[in-house]
């Protein structure tokens, strides 16, 4: 069976949002919903707490989590997993990273994601979703990805990906299964600290997305779909609809 820990990266610092982890949802911070929902996932042996603020860490620490602190110059959350997982040198095969943005993650896209390392070319792991809606399918904050014949992605892109040639865009949903990214990652332990080492491509600038990184440099990422929608407060005006949604569960 796969060993699986999950790690839950949360900084203090945010241009759109400082102190965005610790922000109150009926009555429970945002990082504290996470990480309960996290709990709930039958494929995680342990769940850690990245940060770089003394705030969260007490905080974190104050509802029972294990919390690790990190360097604050860290690009991505990748990175800050990565220094996690040396660090406290974690006995698992697999490291989820769970953002800590996502306080109504479902518990069975964790263990979707864990199971995608059943296959043993399996280095990355990562979820995405069919599209429904021109809305998702022509938005350019939206990523896309195509998959090759064993569910291996073959590209993500901001664009539409595949282009339907010689059709109209509005008929493009009937003609074709589109599927957007989930950006959710877990990654083979050892895998996780070689990817942090690359350099920049040419392919992850363009985009301004770091998985282009990863296939540029021939890693395996294993996609699976989900049908649930994640949902991320990224600005204190996505604060009401999760209130909404909690109130709704």
């Amino acid at each position: 069976m796969i060993k699986a820990t999950g790690i839950i990266p949360a900084r203090y610092a945010s241009t759109r949002f400082p102190g965005k982890p610790l922000i109150d949802l009926a009555g429970k911070s945002m990082l504290q919903r996470v990480y309960e929902q996290c709990k709930l996932s039958k494929s995680l042996s342990r769940i850690i707490i990245a940060t770089d603020d003394e705030r969260i860490y007490k905080h974190a620490a104050s509802f029972g989590a294990e919390v690790c602190m990190t360097d604050e110059k860290h690009p991505s959350g990748t990175d800050r997993c990565a220094e996690v997982a040396l660090k406290m040198n974690i006995d698992t095969d697999v490291i989820i990273n769970i953002q800590g943005d996502e306080p109504l993650i479902n518990p069975s896209q964790i263990d979707l994601l864990a199971n995608c390392f059943a296959d043993s070319k399996t280095q990355i792991a990562t979820l995405i979703k069919v599209i429904d809606s021109e809305d998702v399918l022509f938005n350019t904050n939206t990523p896309k990805v195509i998959l090759d014949s064993e569910n291996f992605a073959i590209y993500f892109s901001r664009e539409c990906i595949p282009h339907i040639r010689n059709k109209n865009k509005n008929e493009w949903l009937s003609l074709h299964t589109f599927y957007q990214h989930i950006g959710i990652y877990a990654y083979q332990k050892n895998v996780l600290q070689e990817i942090t080492k690359l350099k920049t491509s040419s392919l992850e600038s363009a985009e301004s997305l770091e998985q282009l990184r990863w296939i540029e440099h021939q890693y395996k990422i294993k996609t699976a779909i989900t049908n649930e929608d994640t949902f991320a407060i990224d600005s204190p005006e996505d604060v009401d609809k999760v209130l909404q949604k909690l109130k709704n569960s």
